[in-house]
């Protein structure tokens, strides 16, 4: 079995094209919010491969670096149900492309 990366993803072998992604959430710090972010996470068939949060005061700050899989959910699908959930809980959450993160922050 090969394994291969392209443009958009990593293919596991398994026939799943996998995207990774940036995840990062800021705002004022309340119950729930790591619960329903990995919640939408978990119904959109996405993985939580890493993750650092930090409370500064009253301040939450989240980045996860994540696997979708777009045979189970598209890319665009997932960042509009993390919309959903910013609106909800009122906080900023914004979802990037690892590939794309990388070339902007490529020195």
């Amino acid at each position: 079995m090969t394994l291969h990366s392209d443009a958009q993803g990593i293919d596991r072998g398994s026939g799943d094209q996998q995207t990774r992604a940036v995840l990062s959430v800021l705002g004022r710090d309340r119950k729930g919010i790591v619960a329903s972010i990995s919640g939408v996470l978990y119904q959109s068939d996405a993985n939580i491969d890493d993750i650092q949060q930090t409370i500064l005061i009253n301040m939450f700050s989240m980045t996860m670096l994540i696997s979708i899989n777009e045979a189970s959910c598209a890319f665009d699908t997932l960042s509009e149900r993390l919309d959903k959930v910013s609106t909800e809980l009122g906080v900023q959450i914004v979802l990037q492309r690892q590939d794309l993160f990388d070339f902007m922050y490529k020195v």
